[in-house]
């Protein structure tokens, strides 16, 4: 069974920095894409960043040349540098695995960006 645990989140002032690590076991395979979502109080859950198996990158529009997505495979982890973080980047960050028959799902972490 995949399991996923999201950590790194915290309370930081505008125009900071955090560092999210999504650490994953339990069988997976590094050729299937993982991403970052988001999921600010009362509104839907968005994807943030995304890396393939191959290491391709896409961004949401609002993270894009502040947010970047890396992998370590040797450590089977996925990680979310931010940087410049804004009030509105304030949500629970979840990380997600693409597997071959369904996604699984880390627990959330909160980041909360405010003065």
């Amino acid at each position: 069974q995949v399991q996923l645990v999201e950590s790194g989140g915290g309370l930081v002032q505008p125009g900071g920095s955090l560092r999210l690590s999504c650490v994953a076991s339990g069988g997976i395979f590094r050729n299937r894409p993982m991403e970052w979502y988001r999921q600010a109080p009362g509104k839907q859950r968005e994807l943030v960043a995304a890396v393939t198996g191959g290491g391709d990158t896409n961004y949401a529009e609002l993270v894009k040349g502040r947010f970047t997505i890396s992998t370590d495979n040797a450590k089977n982890t996925v990680y979310l540098q931010m940087n410049s973080l804004k009030p509105e980047d304030t949500a629970v960050y979840y990380c997600k695995y693409a597997g071959f028959t369904r996604d699984y799902w880390g627990q959330g972490t909160q980041v909360t960006v405010s003065s």
